[in-house]
């Protein structure tokens, strides 16, 4: 790599390494679709993260500017990705080969944002702009503000998330509850649009930082479950397609491509979460791989079944070379707990399980079903102390939270029935 001995900044970047980092990124992120194969239509091979009958809702939100980047960068190469698509389609002789759909979605989170309102709107307007100047090809734009997961009412939604908030007493609990609010408002706008993959743009140096963090706030037996490519516990499965960049390249790579960015929000991270970023951060400066290091360590941990696209057929498709990179969990050695924390989605652990067990014939209204099922962590961080506090925190939470522990009830039934089927009297059984 050429180098100008450190006297400049960005300005000694040659075609070389434009080229590598181009090369870094895009091996590792949504690489570009093979070539047409007629009647039996496009696959997209080397990652198999997207199938050509998709449709992709692309997260374009954030407050940090490294976050806003992060998304951007996602949001360029599904464009690249998609134009090549498109020149397939076109150059075909049957035009039969389909070529998937992109959406974008903007969590508007200007209700915590210091700034006028006339800069608000401007940015979101640029926002817009951004994502029209890409692609004439896109589904469309949904930009929607966070209150409304709360209530469709705007004026009682942003009641509502303010009173929830208020009663949120730890800072890192009130910013991760937040984190957790912004993907149910992208679930809901990608099961509203009918978009089948959700794409974020979580890189090395995000997941490395969670890694720390998730493993302070005790975290740990979820944690394998955040660190893989593609997460498919939600309705919508989530995909990372920039999970092995570093934001130093992606940031590198919006300036030698003159990315445009917009930042709206400027509230800084807090708590844990804030102390966690500023180590990372200066261990980076020591040694730019120690993220690369932590994530490395953390993919030794063994991932759950959800974390997969076999049952999808993808894994088929993909070259051998690259399969082991997936880490397909097998259904006959991964253990997971049908039970997910009803606020951060996390799968329970052994112990939490035992607890909610013990305590759970004990509960007697919805509310208390409900925080019998959350992880210790949330219990800890974002739970109020008190019934009372219990039955006012619940009435205003998201009905799709709520749904969590009404699904997760009939799953348990369900695998209950299953498991005790042969012990069961036959109705014809009993007849005779």
């Amino acid at each position: 790599m050429a180098s100008c001995g450190g006297t400049c900044d960005f300005n000694c970047g040659s075609k070389e390494v434009e080229e590598e980092t181009r090369e870094r990124v895009g091996r590792v992120s949504l690489a570009a679709a093979s070539s047409a194969r007629t009647r039996r239509g496009a696959r997209i091979t080397s990652n198999a993260m997207i199938a050509p009958t998709d449709n992709l809702l692309v997260a374009f939100s954030g407050a940090p500017l490294l976050e806003i980047i992060r998304y951007r960068v996602a949001l360029q190469f599904i464009h690249e990705m998609q134009s090549k698509l498109v020149k397939s389609w076109d150059a075909s002789n049957s035009q039969a080969l389909p070529v998937f759909g992109v959406g974008v979605a903007f969590i508007d989170e200007s209700v915590f944002s210091l700034k006028q309102s006339h800069e608000i709107e401007k940015a979101i307007e640029n926002v817009r702009l951004i994502v029209s100047s890409i692609s004439s090809v896109y589904k469309g734009i949904h930009i929607k503000p966070i209150e409304n997961i709360c209530s469709s009412d705007s004026k009682d939604g942003r009641s509502r998330l303010s009173e929830l908030l208020d009663m949120i007493t730890d800072n890192t609990g009130k910013e991760d509850f937040l984190q957790y609010l912004r993907m149910l408002s992208l679930q809901k706008i990608a099961l509203e649009n009918g978009y089948s993959k959700l794409i974020l743009g979580s890189c090395t140096s995000a997941i490395a930082c969670h890694v720390i963090s998730a493993t302070v706030k005790g975290q740990g037996y979820s944690l394998p479950a955040d660190v893989q490519y593609v997460d498919t516990r939600w309705e919508v499965p989530v995909v990372l397609p920039l999970r092995d960049c570093l934001a130093q390249e992606l940031s590198l790579l919006c300036h030698l491509d003159s990315l445009k960015t917009q930042q709206l929000l400027d509230r800084p991270s807090a708590g844990i979460n804030g102390l966690v970023s500023s180590f990372v951060t200066r261990l980076r400066e020591e040694n730019p791989s120690r993220e690369r290091t932590i994530v490395r360590t953390a993919e030794k941990l063994k991932p759950f079944c959800f974390n997969k696209f076999s049952a999808n057929g993808y894994h088929d498709f993909l070259p051998s070379r690259l399969r082991p990179k997936f880490q397909n969990a097998d259904d006959s050695d991964s253990v997971l707990s049908e039970v997910l924390c009803p606020i951060c989605g996390s799968p329970l652990s052994e112990i939490e399980l035992h607890n909610m067990r013990s305590t759970e014939g004990e509960a007697r209204t919805r509310a208390e079903i409900f925080f019998t099922r959350c992880c210790q962590s949330c219990c800890f961080q974002i739970l109020p102390n008190g019934a009372a506090a219990y039955e006012k925190f619940f009435s205003l939470l998201p009905q799709s939270m709520m749904r969590r522990v009404k699904d997760g009830m009939l799953a348990n039934r369900s695998q209950l029935r299953e498991e005790i089927k042969d012990y069961l009297l036959d109705h014809q059984d009993d007849d005779t």
